[in-house]
């Protein structure tokens, strides 16, 4: 049992949550081996680069990170200002892989594709606590390794599971062929994406804010280029909520967003379809028809392109070799799947958590980070902190510290939103992943609900949760 404390403990993942677990790690005196399926760390976050985050500077970092960064002479941003994806990577991410003591154990282009006990396979029970982990990964190589650690942190977040556009949560019938002319998340429709849709009728499919950057970036488009048409359809007819909060949001470019979009839908720039369901997809020659019910009637509508942003899902794949308990339904950790469960709760409604909420039968296994959150679009990347800050000091042997919280967050007056991508100069995203978006939604307590000792939820999902094609968050 000594020798497998000496083994260093692996996370999967060097986005933001995942390399700041690794901080965690080193404060407390443990060895991380971080494994990263992306070139480089925060590959997920610039897929969504374009993106600015709701969240200024200041829920950004997290404090274990930081003090490893200010050792190396690092100059913090702005507290008070939001970033973009490319932003943090830039100027938070990368330096902080390049700090001496998680440099030295960041394996890159690693693409984990199974987690299991040594000599162990699911059904065994004999002395499977004792037994250290292996984890089977492919290098850039594409040569087959793997590795033994002492405990797994899986912060690979949700960015390469993407929802599909059908609201019984399948593809579509012709989706999936008709993926060259469909994207999903928050592509960046005036920049490099911008080809394939100026000029273009594009269908938007998404209720959170992911879907809102989209439009409005849309209609950014249009401005410079007319004939861009934007159609926005609603699986679920809750526009007023996504655009409540307005001048009562404290995170301001949240708040402009919601402002921006309703304005967009009542001076008729945007088409909106609620509730909409879509029943198929057929190519005709270089356009998409597609078969819908709108308000229960059949409908069918012309387009170039569709932008799928309708959230993210976990990829549980890798754990198959592994004794995981997830709720059926919302796909996160058992115990804290009832206390973030949209069916459930608003963002308000969501109480601090930390180790003893992520806990799994198999022990020194955690899920952390935007995946511990399954589908629950209410992510938080400060949230995320708190998570493995808990973690590592119950793996350091801290449980005390491991059952307080430390968790402060701004107050808002919005729900349900997610990460997305700027489209007017006072929208931002979330936390990456990017509205990750998909991440499809941001949102925190209010004061009333914090001092009865609760907290809220946050971005969901770099922005992202846009979680899509990329690696870790």
């Amino acid at each position: 049992m000594e020798s497998i404390k000496n083994l260093p403990v692996a996370i999967i993942g060097a986005g933001p949550v995942g390399l700041a677990a690794a901080a965690q790690l080193v404060r407390r005196g443990l060895k991380p081996l971080i494994l990263e399926s992306g070139p480089s760390a925060g590959t997920s976050l610039r897929a969504w680069g374009h993106v600015r985050l709701f969240s200024p500077w200041r829920y950004v970092v997290e404090t274990a990170a930081a003090e490893l960064l200010r050792s190396t002479g690092w100059n913090a941003p702005d507290d008070d200002a939001l970033p973009t994806g490319t932003e943090i990577v830039e100027q938070y991410l990368e330096p902080l892989a390049r700090v001496p003591e998680l440099a030295k154990n960041i394996l890159f282009d690693a693409k984990v594709s199974a987690i299991t006990r040594q000599g162990l396979d699911k059904v065994a029970s004999q002395e499977r606590d004792a037994a250290p982990f292996q984890i089977r990964y492919t290098d850039k190589t594409g040569t087959e390794r793997s590795v033994i650690v002492r405990a797994v942190l899986d912060a690979s977040g949700t960015w390469s599971r993407p929802s599909p556009m059908g609201v019984d949560g399948l593809p579509v019938i012709g989706e999936k062929g008709a993926s060259d002319k469909i994207a999903y998340g928050i592509p960046d429709v005036t920049g490099r994406d911008k080809a394939d849709y100026a000029g273009r009728s594009v269908l938007v499919v998404g209720s959170g804010h992911s879907a809102i950057n989209v439009v409005l970036s849309l209609l950014d488009l249009q401005a410079t280029t007319p004939a861009t048409k934007v159609l926005w359809a609603l699986r679920r007819n809750r526009i007023e909520r996504l655009l409540g909060g307005g001048l009562n949001d404290q995170l301001p470019a949240r708040g402009d967003l919601g402002l921006a979009a309703k304005a967009a839908i009542e001076n008729g720039r945007v088409k909106l379809l609620a509730p909409f369901s879509a029943q198929s997809i057929r190519t005709k020659r270089d356009a998409l028809e597609v078969d819908a019910l709108l308000g229960g009637q059949p409908e069918r509508l012309a387009v170039d392109r569709i932008i799928v942003a309708t959230g993210l899902r976990p990829d549980l794949d890798m754990l198959k070799e592994l004794r995981i308990d997830v709720d059926p339904a919302v796909e996160a950790p058992r115990k804290l799947a009832p206390m973030i469960d949209p069916n459930l709760h608003s963002c308000g409604t969501v109480p601090p958590h930390g180790v003893v909420e992520l806990i799994q039968p198999e022990q020194g296994f955690f899920i952390v980070g935007g995946k511990s959150y399954g589908r629950a679009p209410t992510f938080l990347m400060a949230t995320g902190y708190e998570q493995v800050r808990s973690v590592v000091a119950e793996l350091a042997g801290d449980h005390k510290a491991a059952r307080e919280v430390h968790l402060v967050l701004p107050e808002t007056g919005v729900c349900n939103v997610s990460t997305s991508p700027s489209a007017a100069s006072s929208a931002g995203g979330c936390c990456g992943s990017p509205a990750p978006a998909m991440v499809d939604a941001c949102c925190v307590a209010d004061v009333g609900v914090r001092e009865a000792g609760k907290s809220g939820c946050g971005c969901g999902s770099t922005a992202l949760k846009q979680s899509e094609t990329a690696p870790a968050q």
